[in-house]
């Protein structure tokens, strides 16, 4: 069985996939390496090899692979960042400052279309990316997400204080807020929409009017409706991985 880990500063995201099938077995989210090594192996689950990505730092994703190797006796694939690959060549004028999991995303959603395509992923930050119908990405945007423009709120105004449950139930509903909570939840949520619409406006000066729309990360489901068209994706990383880091 083979491990994939999407490695973000804050979260792990890990899934099991079978060697033979490629189907997926198993997986979640966890907030640390020692959860993620705890929950493997209460899964009893056997492995055989691990790839992953990691924006974290050199160290911290040694420290991980280290951890894997001692724990299950695997070795582990690390994505490395690429001027061209599977037909997408990197937009970035210094090809290694592209975020791996941005990168990743977008050799997935080129391998999915073979077109055009914008990929919009939408977590603690929100980024944009546009590659064209012969694979050369454009670039990108980037802005903060949902968490970090109500963290931002939260830290700077003293009177903005709730809970994550009140956050949920405050956009239940899209009308002006009759409360602190209400007001900022779905006020935060139209600028992420809006961010969006923009995106998908740029997209057909840029890309032209045929392109594929891919939402991923954990806030896609907020505009996804809003967006019949789009893939809605929370993989899409993970087939980028497994381009750039084929099974041995």
């Amino acid at each position: 069985m083979i491990l994939e880990l999407d490695c973000g500063n804050s979260f792990i995201k890990w899934r099991v996939i079978s060697t033979t099938e490629m189907r997926v077995l198993a997986g979640g989210v966890v907030g640390s390496e020692d959860e993620l090594i705890a929950v493997l192996s209460t899964s009893k689950i056997e492995l055989s090899w691990c790839r992953l990505v990691s924006v974290r730092t050199d160290d911290e994703t040694h420290r991980l692979m280290d951890k894997l190797r001692a724990a299950f006796a695997i070795e582990s694939a690390c994505a490395q960042p690429s001027r061209e690959m599977a037909g997408v060549r990197n937009g970035y004028d210094d090809y290694q400052r592209l975020g791996l999991d941005r990168w990743l995303a977008v050799l997935g959603a080129y391998h999915l279309s073979n077109s055009a395509c914008l990929v919009l992923d939408l977590g603690t930050a929100v980024t944009s990316d546009f590659v064209s119908g012969a694979g050369e990405h454009l670039g990108g945007f980037i802005c903060p997400g949902m968490p970090l423009m109500r963290n931002q709120l939260r830290t700077h105004t003293r009177r903005i204080r709730y809970g994550d449950d009140a956050a949920e139930r405050a956009l239940q509903q899209m009308v002006p807020g009759r409360s602190t909570v209400e007001a900022v939840e779905r006020g935060c949520l139209l600028m992420l929409q809006g961010f969006v619409h923009t995106q998908v406006v740029q997209a057909r000066d840029w890309l032209g009017a045929s392109f594929e729309l891919y939402l991923t990360g954990g806030d896609a489901f907020l505009v996804k409706d809003e967006f019949p068209q789009a893939k809605v994706l929370p993989d899409l990383v993970f087939v980028g991985l497994a381009i750039a880091c084929p099974l041995p």
